[in-house]
């Protein structure tokens, strides 16, 4: 049986700086990937803005599918594909009471930007329009509404799947599933992964927490602020 190195005081201390060091270094570059996946979100993000085809938006109404459809009409366009995604009354066996969304706003806006943006771009689609609803949602409701349309059924098809997925895996934006009073919920992101249960004898109200409805404005107005704070904390980062 091979015997394992002895090694020194003083070189148990070099060998523990190296790992850090390695540590370190991994940090930094994780640091710098998660700071230009930002970069390129928002970039898109701005560029939406600026894009008459592209409509996203954050609500606690109602969604109404007509008006949706209407924002991707276009005499350009052979195809509309509309995805709406309701609230079924069970999960996993159980019956759900409903469904309460809340999210990180400001970030969601832009994720949901970027997605709409790279999506139309990808599939060569003529318009696109997401919209998801926040607060409670009743079963059979929509929560989400996505709208593509495109020259050919294909690219519309395409285009309206990736949109969902991506929004499922990216978008800042959770749910707690209501089980009833006996059951309790579960908070769960939007792509449905092992949630976190609540304990029964608490409110559902004490877990959300809804923010005020700032509207697009207001939502734009706050990424122009966050773009100001991080690039302050940019600037103050180590080069090295």
């Amino acid at each position: 049986m091979a015997v394992p190195p002895m090694h020194t005081p003083r070189e148990f201390g070099i060998i523990k700086h190296e790992r850090e060091l390695k540590l370190q270094d991994k940090g930094k570059e994780y640091y710098r990937q998660v700071k230009a996946e930002r970069a390129a979100e928002e970039e898109n993000a701005r560029q939406c803005l600026q894009d008459k085809d592209v409509s996203v938006s954050l609500t606690h109404d109602s969604l109404d599918i007509i008006s949706v459809i209407d924002k991707v009409r276009s005499p350009k366009a052979g195809a509309i594909v509309l995805f709406a995604g309701t609230t079924r009354d069970n999960f996993d066996g159980k019956p759900v009471i409903e469904l309460r969304y809340t999210s990180y706003k400001s970030r969601a806006f832009i994720s949901m930007q970027s997605i709409a943006k790279s999506v139309k771009d990808k599939h060569s689609l003529t318009a696109i329009s997401m919209v998801h609803r926040l607060g409670v949602v009743p079963i059979g409701e929509e929560s989400i509404l996505i709208a593509v349309s495109a020259p050919h059924r294909q690219a519309a098809w395409k285009g309206g799947e990736e949109a969902l997925e991506e929004c499922k895996k990216k978008v800042e934006v959770w749910k707690l599933e209501d089980f009833g009073s006996d059951e309790g919920g579960y908070w769960r992101a939007n792509d449905g992964a092992q949630g976190i249960k609540v304990e029964e004898d608490l409110k559902m109200e004490d877990w959300i927490k809804d923010e005020p409805d700032e509207g697009e404005e207001g939502v734009r107005m706050k990424i122009e602020s966050d773009d100001d704070e991080d690039r302050g904390r940019i600037k103050n980062e180590p080069d090295d």
